[in-house]
């Protein structure tokens, strides 16, 4: 049974990665890429920031807060203790990524596909977490000190990650 489930996961992963992410008005030449070596700050607080990718990043304690992350993609990103406060990460990619003691405080994470990524003590007080995919792990996790309502969804963030 664990194999099939697995298994299904993986066409779905596979099916969701060739589907085009929604635009947001940004064209596809508009799309940044940051990787290990491209990274000069970890400062990018209230930037806009729609479709960028950051694979292998080092971002340890960054500051994303107020950032527009809509479509963004993490794919092996180290995001230790980075602040993610009131962001919009609405259908965005993390994948193998550690968010390990980050702060998600009034994050907006809606439909943002997050597997095999790391949660570990993260705080998510007011995080909507609507139509997100987590490894179920994680979910249990999160739902150990999960709290509060998003302030721009209005949606509790326990509802969110459907925790019982």
């Amino acid at each position: 049974m664990t194999k099939l489930i697995l298994g299904l996961w993986s066409v779905v992963l596979i099916a969701m990665l060739w589907v085009p992410l929604p635009a947001y008005g940004a064209s596809s030449a508009a799309i940044r890429a940051y990787d290990d070596v491209a990274i000069a700050s970890k400062n990018f607080a209230g930037k806009n920031l729609q479709q960028a990718e950051f694979s292998d990043a080092q971002l340890s304690g960054a500051d994303f807060s107020g950032a527009d992350l809509r479509g963004v993609v993490f794919n092996g990103a180290v995001l230790t203790k980075a602040n993610f406060q009131g962001v919009d990460m609405t259908d965005g990619l993390a994948y193998i990524t550690d968010f390990s003691n980050a702060d998600f405080t009034n994050a907006v994470l809606n439909g943002a596909l997050l597997l095999k990524s790391t949660f570990r003590d993260a705080t998510v007080t007011g995080a909507d977490f609507s139509d997100a995919v987590l490894d179920k792990i994680q979910v249990v996790g999160l739902c150990q000190s999960a709290s509060g309502v998003n302030p721009t969804t209005g949606v509790e963030t326990r509802e969110s990650l459907g925790c019982t």
